[in-house]
């Protein structure tokens, strides 16, 4: 039925249409998103890192298997993103990612300790704030993003609202953006999983997991969201274009990775 009516009304009132219920959708969470005292605390914080590395260059660490297969030592003098359970590696590799996010809410939920304890700065989904203890010191708190499901676009400025695009990656992409980086280099992104089912499915894992780089990653009775590659390469789409009317580039370092979006390089070259 809606395939049916999206070919029968003109795309001009379809897209209004779609835009319209997807702001309806999301009136519950306002104005904690943006007048909530820890939110405010966060937009604070993401003012001051407005452009702060601006000429730079970042790598963004996906968490595929292919980081077995990267020399991530080449790392621990460059800005880095880590992502959801990338700590796992922090004592194998001798070092931690200058910044961490983490957008899925099982993730937090199930992982929310590990996660407060981390060192550098973090960024998370504001609705998984409700996953943390109100007496906790504001300056403990995560810096918390306004992250949606709907209405896909790329935020150049992160104290707004960020759509998720399916994937954290894409949220470091526009936090990336936000900060300045010149040059954002890929590597752990694989774009590939062994798991299949419906798109964001959530499933619990019946033993080790074979499409990240630890078989403890999300380990037998960890609960995670299958992958909605299409809508993440929307996203991916979206912060090319970006990048790229910006005089900025991103570009692709992952071993073996099945993404085709952005440009490849070999990551040893860029050392």
């Amino acid at each position: 039925m809606k395939q049916t009516l999206k070919h029968l009304i003109p795309s001009s009132l379809w897209n209004f249409a779609r835009h319209a219920n997807d702001s309806i959708r999301r009136i519950h969470q306002l104005p904690d998103a943006y007048l909530h005292p820890w939110r405010r605390e966060s937009i604070r914080r993401l003012a001051a890192l407005k452009d702060i590395h601006k000429g730079k260059r970042a790598f963004i660490i996906g968490n595929g298997p292919s980081l077995r297969q990267t020399n991530l030592s080449k790392l621990s003098n460059e800005f880095t993103f880590g992502m959801n359970r990338i700590y796992l590696l922090f004592p194998e590799i001798g070092f931690h990612t200058t910044y961490f996010v983490s957008i899925n809410d099982l993730v937090i939920e199930q992982f929310k300790d590990e996660i407060l304890a981390l060192s550098m700065p973090k960024f998370l989904a504001w609705r998984s704030h409700r996953h943390f203890s109100s007496q906790l010191p504001i300056t403990q708190l995560p810096t918390f993003l306004y992250t949606s499901y709907t209405s896909p676009r790329f935020s150049s400025d992160v104290r707004g609202r960020v759509w998720e695009g399916a994937t954290v990656t894409n949220v470091a992409l526009q936090i990336a953006f936000h900060m300045g980086f010149e040059k954002v280099i890929l590597i752990g992104v694989d774009h590939n999983f062994t798991s299949k089912g419906d798109a964001n499915k959530t499933v619990v894992s019946e033993g080790d997991d074979p499409n990240h780089f630890a078989p403890n990653y999300f380990g037998k009775g960890a609960k995670w969201q299958l992958p909605d590659l299409d809508t993440s390469e929307i996203g991916y789409a979206m912060a090319r274009e970006a990048y790229h009317k910006a005089g900025r580039e991103v570009i692709d370092a992952t071993v073996g990775g099945k993404l085709t979006i952005f440009p490849k390089v070999d990551y040893n070259s860029l050392f």
